[in-house]
């Protein structure tokens, strides 16, 4: 089922299956700025990463002795969220462990996304309460896609606000495990621009790490701002699908990554995994600005 707020300039549509956005339109001139699901390229729009991003090395984690297997990117996206709160500007969502999530992972919890409109901007808020009495380890991450032309529109990356001069992308590995290489790609930008292309992602997403820049805008083919995403976190994702020649790019916020390939599979120690101790609360947010 899908829920709309909307206000004097953004109309937003999220579904509760994922708690995933699945249309934001600039009313001024009624454009469609997400992608619609094309399954033809990719079948899904802005899909929540939660407790995994990207992959286990083998598609399997070790707690406790125990073996845990789980696909890319976790299963908070297939589930349904139960809406707990809605208004006039913001929806909020709830996903609890279950029997079925116990089977592919080791903790209880508690999830809401909230989706707050304030003006052009959508604040996207993440809280992740740890209801076990032990330590709980966990990622997540954002996957939204936005409609573009690869061929004519740009990418421009800011670190407070400020243009950057080279961006360096870590590899995802070419043995079909879709977990890290140890080799990088340094990208020289002019005046933080990045021409886009089937060639730019033919190696799959860009993960760029060491907070390396705090913002992207997506740049149309006559120099004009689109849409921006802020990525406050340690690391985020540039992706589109590879050999696809797909209308869109996803710019994803990520609290997490993929394991880097022959990884130990212990869960407590992935890199950029997050810990949360017995019956505390994380938080965390990003925006989307429509330009």
């Amino acid at each position: 089922m899908k829920h709309v707020i909307e206000n004097s300039k953004l109309k937003l549509s999220v579904d509760n299956h994922g708690a995933e956005i699945k249309s934001l339109i600039r009313k001024e001139d009624n454009v469609e700025l997400m992608w619609q699901a094309d399954a033809a390229f990719w079948g899904r729009t802005s899909p929540v990463l939660f407790p995994l991003v990207g992959n286990y090395y083998q598609k399997k984690s070790v707690y406790n002795g125990k073996t845990y297997e789980m696909g890319q990117h976790g299963f908070a996206r297939d589930m349904d969220f139960e809406l707990v709160f809605k208004d006039e500007n913001k929806l909020t969502f709830k996903l609890t462990d279950d029997a079925s999530t116990h089977e592919k992972y080791p903790f209880k919890f508690d999830l809401m996304i909230t989706y707050t409109l304030a003006d052009n901007n959508v604040k996207v808020g993440w809280q992740v309460k740890n209801t076990n009495q032990e330590t709980m380890y966990f990622s997540i991450g954002a996957h939204p896609a936005f409609n573009c032309d690869l061929d004519t529109y740009t990418l421009r990356f800011e670190k407070s606000r400020k243009p950057i001069d080279s961006i360096t992308a870590n590899v995802i590995a070419n043995d079909g495990t879709g977990c890290m290489s140890d080799d990088q790609d340094v990208y020289s930008l002019d005046n933080g621009v990045l021409h886009m292309s089937d060639e730019l992602f033919s190696k799959d997403a860009l993960v760029i790490e060491n907070k390396q820049a705090d913002m992207v805008t997506v740049v149309d083919n006559n120099g004009k701002d689109v849409v921006s995403v802020s990525c406050p976190f340690p690391l985020f994702g540039v992706w589109s699908p590879v050999g696809k020649h797909a209308p869109f790019v996803c710019i994803e916020p990520w609290l997490g990554r993929c394991d880097r390939v022959g990884f130990n599979q212990k869960l407590e120690e992935r890199e950029y995994g997050n810990v949360l101790a017995p019956n505390e609360v994380f938080n965390a947010a990003y925006n989307i600005t429509v330009r």
